[in-house]
């Protein structure tokens, strides 16, 4: 079975490069090295239209539902709290968890 956790991060322009970096260079790298996902994928959302925040969507994949109810629990609830924390005010966050039929 596969399944999928997907992240939609709205960030303030001013600061979308920053996070980009940030995203790539440390926390994707933390999140993989917990041998949770089987791979993610990013993609800038085109649809989106606010002159003040662009959002990106991320997209980690897994074939075990419980060692994804394990990462939000867990290790998922300090890496997000620190995303919160670094970006404060200028991101909004929507998670969808999906089951591929």
């Amino acid at each position: 079975m596969n399944f999928l956790y997907s992240v939609t991060v709205g960030i303030d322009k001013d600061i979308e490069q920053e996070w980009l970096v940030w995203m790539k260079q440390s926390f994707f790298e933390r999140v993989m090295g917990l041998g949770i996902f089987s791979g993610y994928k990013i993609y800038k959302v085109l649809t989106h239209d606010d002159e003040n925040s662009v959002s990106y969507n991320i997209q980690y994949h897994c074939h075990e539902i419980e060692k994804i109810v394990y990462f939000l629990n867990h290790e998922g609830k300090t890496l997000m709290e620190e995303h919160r924390i670094k970006f404060k005010d200028k991101h909004v966050v929507f998670n969808t968890l999906l089951q591929e039929v």
